[in-house]
């Protein structure tokens, strides 16, 4: 079991699989954000993740929208189905569990699991733009940007108060990074 203290890692230790969005700002190319992945802690949610950005299952990431951005909390995208953040669906089937809350929000930049309450887990992520403490124990950390954070930062200003995106915020590529 994890202690307080290490569940406010520094998490190299944590880290596996590398995976990247290319995304564009309507249409403008940005650059590559790069996520690392924690599988040691959180497998099957960084396992759904890995194989959403390569699509080997048939379905992903590629061509989805971050639907929904704030400024200064986070951005949200994954649904591969609807495009409009009411749909989703995991390579597990629709849904899946809660795998754990060992992780927290602690800093900017944190890959999330988006859900509609306990046990809901899709396709849906956000990524924090902000430490976000009052999320802990309801989403799973799985992740984190290693590179891109600029990136994340344009995101982030092409949000709003109501979390309508000001521009297409599109995934144009994902997969996976072979070291």
């Amino acid at each position: 079991m994890f202690t307080a203290a290490r569940r406010q890692f520094s998490s190299s230790s944590l880290r596996l699989s590398k995976v990247y969005f290319d995304v564009a700002i309507d249409g403008q190319k940005q650059p590559r954000l790069v996520f690392e992945l924690f599988e040691k802690v959180v497998p099957k949610t960084a396992e759904n993740f890995r194989a959403l950005c390569t699509g080997e299952k048939g379905f992903g990431y590629k061509d989805s929208i971050f639907h929904r951005v704030i400024p200064g909390f986070m951005a949200q995208g994954g649904d591969i189905t609807h495009h409009n953040g009411y749909g989703g669906k995991s390579i597990y089937g629709n849904k899946f569990e809660d795998e754990n809350f060992e992780l927290r929000h602690t800093k900017p930049g944190q890959l999330s699991m988006a859900n509609a309450g306990p046990n809901t887990n899709g396709s849906q992520f956000f990524l924090t733009t902000v430490p976000c403490p009052w999320l802990d124990g309801h989403h799973v950390v799985f992740g984190e940007v290693v590179e891109g954070m600029d990136t994340l930062k344009t995101i982030e200003q092409n949000g709003s108060p109501s979390g309508q995106p000001k521009a297409e915020i599109k995934v144009v590529e994902s997969g996976e990074l072979k070291e």
